[in-house]
């Protein structure tokens, strides 16, 4: 049963308010929820990488929320050269591949998303991580999560020719928008922005929504090129 408390964290979660949504939560709130929410808060914010490798520590080193939390942990440490370990590459593949066969059908898929993420953004081997990209796909389209299928078309997006590219990445902003996900909308609006011609006015119009949006939550790794 969700609780009050674990449901107004969530809540806080999905806006980008990961401390009001930590500090919400009790000494007997469920571990793997803190865990998420920690985790998260350092991937956007690059803060707090103690915190959340604490709380990834107080779960069950076997569940596949650990094993996937794990993996994300090492991955974003190589992604944004914060102190990465030596074991770093391998933690992380080990990670997602441990909650790909102990988990179940979400947690594969997102596990196999990750994998897919590593592989493409680490490795640079997009080979290998399109088909991974294609199958958490299908289980985020036949459960209708958009919420996932956001982060998938996301990554997806680049692999596609422009017209498809596009489309992936207007859609994965206005499910990103539609479902109140505030800190993943900014991102999205960054990155479409991105794609877009440099006279587009849709551009400079993008860029200037997502500037105040990615300083109010402190979205590091949007800020950092500022």
């Amino acid at each position: 049963m969700i609780t009050d408390a674990t449901y107004i964290a969530r809540r806080l979660h999905m806006l980008g308010e990961w401390d009001a949504a930590l500090s919400v939560l009790g000494p007997d709130a469920e571990p793997e929820v803190r865990a998420e929410i920690a985790v998260d808060r350092w991937f956007f914010r690059i803060e707090g990488h103690e915190e959340a490798e604490k709380a990834v520590a107080a779960i069950d080193p076997v569940s596949p929320t650990a094993h996937l939390l794990t993996g994300r942990l090492a991955y974003s440490r190589l992604l944004f050269q914060r102190e990465p370990r030596a074991d770093d590459r391998g933690v992380a593949e080990a990670g997602y591949r441990a909650a790909i066969e102990g988990g179940d059908e979400k947690t594969r898929a997102w596990a196999e998303y990750h994998l897919a993420v590593l592989l493409d953004n680490i490795d640079e081997d997009p080979a290998g991580a399109v088909p991974l990209y294609e199958s958490a796909l299908d289980v985020a389209t036949k459960s209708d999560d958009g919420y996932f299928e956001s982060y998938i078309i996301r990554h997806l997006a680049p692999h596609k020719e422009p017209a498809e590219r596009m489309a992936m990445l207007r859609r994965s902003l206005n499910l990103r928008a539609a479902l109140g996900a505030r800190p993943q909308a900014i991102a999205a609006q960054a990155l479409l922005a991105d794609n877009l011609p440099e006279e587009d006015p849709e551009r400079a119009e993008l860029l200037r929504t997502v500037r105040p949006g990615a300083e109010e939550l402190r979205i590091g790794w949007l800020l950092s090129g500022e």
